[in-house]
């Protein structure tokens, strides 16, 4: 744990919604392998897809490891959008 950080953990659930089922499932089986080989050294995420949203899990050490993870998800889910919107 980072010394000073006033959090000893940040745990939150996270719910994408996208405009169709497809579209979810387009975009999770785009991402859901980088959520499973992420490096994980201070946080751990879990990615689910439920209908037309996608559920992410995370569970960090601090609020710093929590933001990067955000960040992380973020960034996958907005690429995998961005070419599918190129291919489409």
């Amino acid at each position: 744990m980072i010394e000073g950080s006033p959090l000893e953990s940040v745990k939150s659930n996270i719910t994408v919604e996208f405009e169709s089922d497809s579209q979810a499932k387009i975009v999770y089986d785009s991402i859901v392998l980088e959520f499973e080989t992420a490096p994980d050294f201070r946080s751990s995420m879990i990615i689910e897809l439920m209908g037309s949203s996608i559920i992410i899990d995370i569970d960090a050490e601090d609020s710093t490891s929590f933001r990067a993870s955000v960040n992380s998800a973020i960034k996958w889910i907005n690429l995998a959008l961005e070419i599918n919107n190129l291919t489409i």
